[in-house]
């Protein structure tokens, strides 16, 4: 059995997540400010000139005021939805709220009169405050407080989907993690209990360096397999070389009836692959197939890249028609084929092939093509 390891080291970064929305919460207030003050000024040439005192007071107040209505719903409206809702409930309250600030505001605008000399040769004290305290102005209020909840209402209900839609992705990306753990959980109790079971014949029939041997490469797919958080990919050679620990256990067992072969290109090594992929495949490969042969059987593995592509193949020489992969589902087969199909299809989705079919020349092929990943 050929042997090519040295398995390069696999890390995985992790970057800071930003909370959805924290842009928009820390720009929005600035926007609303730069927009109310550019109308201001425009408001102001407009009256007169940007430099005569009294227009550019009269468009602050016009305009700082909606700004500071708009930032003061902005930031309620992300504590109380009711305050971006279209509820009537919601529009009795915002009629009422509107009603009353646009009459607080049209004060405080003709409040600006007493900045005139001349007003009191004009009018009273009441006069100059309700200067502009009529219908026309007071509608524009209404309109102008009901196009800033509208823009504030629509604004929140995107950023609120936005934000359910990644705890949807976040909560279903958690289960689907769950779901891999769950499969991988399923793989490795069951290959301990056939090594474990194979060891206890060896013993039994008092061939105690093979039990010895074989529970030396155990220990290091054990060390391995202990080490590494599931789940994740891990390189071809990697994997590889786990592969060929477990083979090296069964051709303890099997001595001369199993003979193995692995054909790799150096180019399809620093390849990721997702961790405990090819071991279920060579054990049924030789649980369904070399176990059936009298006389010796070949168990070949390979890999190759080709263009975008990762190559991968498990064949054996053991099968006879009817049975093994083929004769699903039999106690070990369903499960490994399917949960390796399962697996592939989370870390793939529509990317992947798997092919499990008996060859024209005998025998059972499983092949797999995924993408190919570099390390």
């Amino acid at each position: 059995m050929n042997t090519f390891l040295a398995a390069p080291e696999y890390s995985r970064a992790s970057s800071g997540a930003k909370s959805p929305g924290t842009g928009l919460r820390l720009n929005g207030h600035a926007l609303i400010f730069t927009a109310a003050t550019v109308l201001a000024v425009a408001t102001a040439i407009e009256c007169q000139s940007i430099t005569h005192l009294p227009s550019l007071n009269y468009g602050l107040v016009l305009w700082v005021w909606w700004g500071c209505i708009a930032s003061a719903m902005w930031k309620l409206s992300q504590h109380v939805p009711l305050a971006s809702s279209f509820s009537p409930k919601a529009i009795s309250l915002h009629v009422l709220v509107g009603s009353a600030l646009g009459v607080t505001h049209l004060l405080l605008l003709g409040s600006l009169g007493f900045t005139d000399a001349v007003w009191r040769a004009h009018t009273t004290v009441l006069g100059v405050w309700t200067s502009l305290l009529n219908i026309n102005r007071f509608g524009m209020e209404l309109l102008l407080y009901g196009f800033v909840l509208g823009i504030t209402g629509v604004v929140q209900f995107q950023v609120r989907a936005q934000r359910d839609t990644l705890k949807s992705v976040e909560l279903q990306r958690q289960l689907t993690g769950a779901h891999l753990r769950a499969l991988q959980m399923q793989l490795e109790p069951h290959f301990l209990f056939n090594t474990l079971n194979a060891i206890t014949t060896l013993v039994e029939l008092d061939r105690r360096k093979d039990a010895t041997a074989m529970l030396s490469h155990l220990n290091t797919i054990l060390k391995s397999t202990l080490q590494r958080t599931t789940p994740e990919k891990v390189p071809l050679s990697r994997e590889l070389e786990m592969m060929e620990n477990y083979l090296a256990i069964e051709q303890v067992r099997f001595a001369d009836r199993l003979r193995v072969e692995i054909k790799v290109e150096p180019a399809a090594l620093d390849g990721l692959v997702p961790c405990f992929l090819l071991q279920p495949i060579v054990e049924n490969a030789i649980r369904h197939g070399i176990a059936n042969c009298e006389n010796e059987g070949l168990v070949e593995a390979s890999a190759r890249r080709e263009g975008a592509n990762l190559l991968l193949s498990v064949r054996d020489s053991g099968h006879i028609s009817g049975s093994g992969l083929g004769g699903l589902p039999q106690n070990g087969h369903g499960i490994g084929l399917s949960n390796t199909r399962e697996r592939l299809a989370y870390f793939y989705q529509n990317e992947y092939a798997m092919k499990a079919q008996p060859m024209e020349s005998g025998g059972f092929e499983v092949a797999i093509t995924i993408p190919y990943e570099r390390n």
